[in-house]
C-alpha cells in the first residue's frame, strides 16, 4: 500500500488526510486549529487524528497552504525593499509602480544602460551606490533586485547586488531571475519584492512540518504545492515562497476533479480567512494568464485563475451607521477567544453595564500573537501596548488608560498589519454559534459580543434581537459571497465594465439582484443572475452560505463528501511539471541574419541558424530539468522541448520565436 499524507495549514485550521494510492481511497482525516504562534502545534494536532502508522510509514508527504494568499490580502510580511535597476525613480513614478503593489517607501530606481539585445551590459558603481543608500536599506530583513533586460541579458546587475548585499550587509537578496522569466520591470520586481515578504510566513510553516514528521519517524520527501497546481519541495519552498500564494486554492482545483462529478463548475472555496473562487471548464481548469494578481500585487507568477476575496469564517463583521458590515479585515472569532480566556466573558458583560453608547468597535480585544524579536525596531508606545498584552488580551477600550493616554491616541495598525497583534472580534463563526450551525466554542460569549455591538449603537440587544442580528449578519455574508461571484464572472465577460464609475453602476445592480431575490410579483424592471456553472464548495463554513448563493444564481450547489478537508486531499493528487521559454530573435548584422537565444545565463549569438535552434533547444530543455531536480524531483523527469505555436522545426523560428522545454515528474503514480 502507497501511503501519501496531505496537510493542508490555512489561517484558522489545519487539516490532514491519510491517502491510499493504490485503491485511490481516503483512509483518515482530521482537523485541528491552525496555531499561529507556533504551526507546529496545529500541525501536530492535526496528524493526531490520523493513525500513527499511517504517517510513520507514508511514501509521499504533500502541503498546500493558504498563509501566503492571507499574507498578500492582509498586507503582511516583513521589511523587504527593492532596486529596479535600468530606470531611474522619476522614470519609476511616472510608470504608476504603486499599481503594481510598489510603494514608493520600499523602492529605488538605478538609471543603468544596458541593451534590450542583451549584448551591452552597465552596472552602477556599486561602492557609491552602497553609499547612497546605506541609510535606506540598513532596516529592511531583506532586498530584492529586478533589472530592465535582465531577461535578455542574463540579469547582471540582480547578481551582482545579490552578491554584495549577502556580503556587506549579512542579509539575503532576492533577485527576479531566480523566479521568473517574464519581461514587464516592475512586474518582476513586484513579484521579487512580495518574495521577500512572505519568507517568514512561508520559512515557519516549512519548518514546523518538517520537525513535526522527524518526530514521527517518517522519511519521506515533504512536497509543497505551487500556484499552478504543480509540485515543489519544502527546500526550494523557502527560498520562493511567492509560488504558494495561489498553493490551497489550486489544490482544491485537484480536489474538485476527485470529489465532484461534474466538467463544469466553479470551485468555492471558504476558509477562515478568505475565499477563493476558481473556474474550470470541460473539465479543464482556467489559468490566469500574464500572472496572478492578489491584494495590491501584480505577479508574473504562473497558476490557475484564482480570484480571492476577504470573507470566510473569521472576517470581522461590524455595526455601524449603514447597517451591518463585513470588513476585509481578519479576526478571532469571540467565541474561540472566550474559549481560551474565559475572563473575555467577564470583560463583555461589564462592558454592556457601562451603557456609553460609543457607536465604535471598542468592545473588541487586541491580544499578542508574538513578541517580535528585536523590540527596538518599534516605537516606544508600541513596545508599552506589547508590554500590557503581555498577559493576555485586553478589550481596546480599556488599553488606553493602562498607558496613561486618550483612546484616540491608540494606534496599533503596524503592530497588527505586521502580525505582531490581532484583533478578537465578531466574526462569521460567532454567527454560526449563536443560530446553532457551529457548536465547537463558547455560544454565550458570541451573544455578549453581538449585545456589546447593538448596545453601541443604542440599539434593542433582547435575546430575539440578537437572533435577528445573526440572521441579518448571514444575509450580509451570504450577499458578500454573491457579489463577488457575479463580479468574477461578468468580468470575464465584460471586463471594461468594471472600470471606473462603470464598476460603482455594476455593484448596485448586482446588490439589487440580491436584495430583490425572493421578490414576488410586478417588477418594473428585475435584475437576475444566473450561471450554467456548478457551484462546487469545499472549506468548512460553505456548506452554511453557498445553498442560498447558488439558489440566487439558478446554479446546482456541490457540497461533496469531505469537502471540509479538500485541499489536503488536493495536495496529493499534484505532480512536478515544469515549464521553461527561451526566446530566440533575428536581425540584420551587414547584410547577415543574426540570431539571438535569450537564456538564463545571458544571451548567445550565432549566424547560423541550425546551430540558433540546436542552442535554444539544449537551453530549454536543460533549464526544464535542471528546475524540475530542484522542484524535488527524485528521479530523471521526462523531458522535451518543441517549438511555441509551430512545429518542432527550426525553421519555425527563423524569423524569431520562442522554444518550449518541459520536465515532468509524476509523483502520484
Amino acid at each position: 500500500m502507497r501511503i501519501g499524507i496531505g496537510i493542508d495549514t490555512g489561517g484558522t485550521c489545519t487539516d490532514a488526510v491519510a491517502y491510499d494510492y493504490d485503491s485511490n481511497t481516503l483512509l483518515a482525516k482530521g482537523k485541528a486549529l491552525t496555531t499561529k504562534d507556533d504551526l507546529a502545534v496545529g500541525i501536530s494536532n492535526a496528524l493526531d487524528k490520523l493513525p500513527a502508522e499511517y504517517v510513520r510509514e507514508a511514501n509521499i508527504v504533500a502541503l498546500s497552504t493558504t498563509l501566503a494568499t492571507n499574507a498578500c490580502v492582509e498586507n503582511k510580511g516583513c521589511r523587504a525593499k527593492l532596486f529596479i535597476f535600468g530606470m531611474g525613480d522619476e522614470h519609476l513614478a511616472s510608470l504608476n509602480a504603486a499599481d503594481y503593489g510598489l510603494q514608493k517607501e520600499y523602492l529605488r530606481g538605478i538609471d543603468t544602460h544596458s541593451s534590450a539585445d542583451g549584448l551591452r551590459i552597465d552596472e552602477p558603481d556599486w561602492d557609491k551606490l552602497f553609499n547612497d543608500y546605506g541609510d535606506w536599506m540598513k532596516d529592511a530583513d531583506a532586498l530584492t533586485a529586478a533589472e530592465l533586460y535582465g531577461t535578455s541579458n542574463g540579469a547582471p546587475c540582480e547578481k551582482k547586488l545579490k552578491k554584495l548585499v549577502e556580503e556587506r550587509l549579512g542579509i539575503e537578496c532576492v533577485c527576479a531571475n531566480e523566479i521568473n522569466d517574464k519581461v514587464n520591470v516592475l512586474a518582476r520586481g513586484a513579484t521579487a519584492l512580495l518574495n521577500a515578504r512572505l519568507f517568514p510566513v512561508i520559512r515557519e510553516f516549512i519548518a514546523a512540518a518538517k520537525k513535526d514528521f522527524e518526530e514521527r519517524g517518517c522519511t519521506a520527501p515533504i512536497t509543497v504545492v505551487r500556484s499552478d497546481g504543480t509540485l515543489m519541495s519544502a527546500d526550494l519552498t523557502g527560498s520562493r515562497p511567492v509560488e504558494t500564494i495561489l498553493s490551497g486554492p489550486s489544490a482544491s482545483i485537484s480536489a474538485g476533479k476527485f470529489l465532484a462529478d461534474s466538467q463544469n463548475y466553479m470551485i468555492i472555496d471558504m476558509g477562515g480567512t478568505t475565499t477563493d473562487v476558481s473556474i474550470v471548464r470541460d473539465g479543464r481548469p482556467v489559468t490566469a494568464g500574464a500572472g496572478i494578481n492578489i491584494g495590491d500585487w501584480k505577479t508574473l507568477v504562473n497558476g490557475v485563475f484564482v480570484d480571492t476575496f476577504a470573507l470566510g469564517g473569521d472576517t470581522t463583521v461590524r455595526q455601524d451607521k449603514h447597517g451591518i458590515q463585513v470588513l476585509k479585515r481578519k479576526a478571532l472569532p469571540i467565541c474561540a477567544a472566550a474559549r481560551r480566556w474565559p475572563q473575555i466573558k467577564e470583560d463583555l458583560a461589564r462592558q454592556l453595564t457601562i451603557n456609553l453608547f460609543e457607536r465604535e468597535s471598542y468592545y473588541e480585544f487586541l491580544y499578542l500573537v508574538k513578541a517580535p524579536a528585536d523590540l527596538t525596531r518599534y516605537t516606544k508606545r508600541e513596545q508599552e501596548i506589547i508590554e500590557a498584552l503581555l498577559n493576555g488580551p485586553i478589550m481596546i477600550r480599556d488599553i488606553p488608560s493602562r498607558l496613561g493616554i486618550q483612546l484616540y491616541a491608540l494606534d496599533t495598525e503596524r503592530l497588527e498589519s505586521e502580525g505582531i497583534l490581532m484583533r478578537a472580534a465578531l466574526t462569521p463563526t460567532d454567527f454560526m454559534h449563536i443560530l446553532g450551525d457551529y457548536e465547537e466554542y463558547d455560544r454565550e460569549a458570541s451573544v455578549l459580543a453581538v449585545r456589546c455591538a447593538l448596545n453601541a449603537w443604542n440599539l434593542p440587544c433582547s435575546d430575539e434581537d440578537v437572533e435577528q442580528f445573526a440572521r441579518d449578519a448571514y444575509d450580509r455574508i451570504g450577499y458578500t459571497m454573491y457579489k463577488n461571484l457575479v463580479r468574477i464572472l461578468l468580468a470575464r465577460l465584460y471586463p471594461k465594465q468594471f472600470e471606473g464609475d462603470a464598476k460603482d453602476q455594476m455593484a448596485f445592480i448586482i446588490e439589487q439582484a440580491w436584495n430583490r431575490r425572493n421578490e414576488e410579483g410586478f417588477n418594473m424592471a428585475a435584475f437576475n443572475f444566473s450561471t450554467d456553472l456548478d457551484l462546487l464548495g469545499v472549506g468548512a463554513p460553505t456548506y452554511v452560505f453557498l445553498p442560498e448563493v447558488a439558489k440566487a444564481l439558478g446554479a446546482k450547489c456541490i457540497i461533496p463528501q469531505h469537502a471540509e478537508v479538500a485541499n489536503a486531499i488536493g495536495a496529493l493528487k499534484a505532480d512536478i511539471d515544469v515549464t521553461v521559454e527561451i526566446d530566440v530573435n533575428m536581425r540584420l548584422d551587414d547584410g547577415e541574419f543574426l540570431y539571438i537565444i535569450h537564456t538564463p545565463d545571458g544571451s548567445l549569438t550565432t549566424y547560423d541558424l541550425d546551430e540558433a535552434f540546436r542552442l535554444g533547444s539544449e537551453a530549454a530543455a536543460g533549464a526544464a530539468r535542471d528546475e524540475a531536480i530542484r522542484r524535488g524531483a527524485p528521479g530523471e523527469p521526462e523531458v522535451r522541448s518543441y517549438v511555441k505555436g509551430g512545429e518542432n522545426t527550426k525553421y519555425t523560428i527563423s524569423m524569431g520565436g520562442t522554444i518550449i522545454g518541459e520536465a515532468i515528474y509524476r509523483r502520484s503514480n
